[in-house]
């Protein structure tokens, strides 16, 4: 959630029938993955997400995001149409893996800038992503959108939400000729309620799209993560999180789950929850259903935010 709640229509009703669910299982079996989203109490759907299997130089990537955005669907949306792409185009997407991704990002954020020239309201997006290349797993964030592993059967906490009044934030902000006040929360310019994001071309000299990224090496310990928009975050903690999935074995189901006890917890937000399982060294324990009569693996693409979902074999 970016800006103040009196700029963003809201509902008592929970959307059901606008939950969109799904999931699938990387073609070399080393991975599963399962989502779900929904608007939750709110009459409007601003989270997207992206999940995503690709080949890059004989590598099987993959690729998953969440997108929440605020100001409307622009960003979120356009985000989640662009930053994958850009980033498994850039030449050092293998061999530079990290410098590759805060690329993609910077990139992805100035193009959304200059289609929005014509726009007179700002938008906004976080991202919360995590790319799986090889043995290594890299998080990436920008936003308060947020990604948890379980390793050795612990909760792990693998980006930090970006908050104005985090001491360094606030510092680069106010380095920058920004301010960071009180308004209901912290926020910058006493707008906006997260420290980076994609677009926001208004407090774009405050707002980067810098992202954190780290590294985790995929081995036995590693079981799963979960990627989810502050929906999810608001009402559940990390170590509530991870102690819900373990005895899932569908990421799918897993993902049902999350968004499902938030909502009944009084998430007031859009939620949307992406889990992914690490089947290294797990003899395929956790399954997927989500594949087609043949029994091949398939990779599911799709939104809440629009009405068309994107399905390839």
């Amino acid at each position: 959630m970016g800006y103040p709640n009196s700029f963003l229509q809201s509902s008592s009703q929970v959307h059901e029938d606008r939950l969109v669910c799904g999931g699938g299982l990387s073609q070399n079996g080393k991975f599963s993955y399962g989502y779900a989203s929904s608007p939750g109490k709110r009459s409007s759907m601003e989270d997207f997400y992206e999940t995503r299997i690709d080949g890059v130089d004989g590598e099987i990537v993959g690729l998953f995001g969440v997108f929440d955005g605020h100001g409307g669907v622009r960003a979120a949306e356009y985000v989640k149409h662009h930053l994958f792409s850009n980033l498994i185009k850039h030449p050092k997407f293998i061999s530079d893996t990290k410098s590759a991704i805060a690329d993609a990002y910077n990139h992805t954020d100035s193009e959304f800038l200059k289609s929005e020239n014509n726009q007179n309201r700002d938008a906004g997006s976080t991202a919360s992503t995590a790319i799986l290349v090889g043995d290594r797993l890299l998080v990436a964030n920008v936003g308060d959108s947020r990604a948890v592993i379980c390793r050795g059967g612990n909760a792990i906490a693998v980006s930090r939400d970006h908050k104005p009044d985090q001491s360094d934030e606030r510092q680069r902000i106010e380095n920058a000729g920004g301010f960071v006040v009180w308004a209901g929360t912290w926020r910058v310019g006493g707008v906006l309620a997260v420290s980076r994001a994609f677009g926001d071309r208004q407090l774009k000299q405050y707002v980067v799209a810098d992202p954190e990224i780290q590294e985790e090496k995929v081995d036995s310990s590693l079981e799963f993560l979960i990627l989810a928009s502050d929906g999810l975050w608001d009402v559940v903690s990390n170590e509530e999180a991870v102690a819900m999935v373990k005895p899932i074995q569908d990421p799918e189901q897993a993902a049902k789950q999350l968004m499902q006890e938030a909502s009944q917890r009084g998430s007031a937000d859009n939620i949307t929850c992406v889990v992914v399982c690490f089947l290294v060294n797990q003899g395929g324990s956790r399954r997927n259903p989500s594949t087609n009569q043949g029994g091949s693996p398939r990779n599911v693409s799709a939104n809440l935010g629009g009405s068309s979902r994107n399905v390839s074999a």
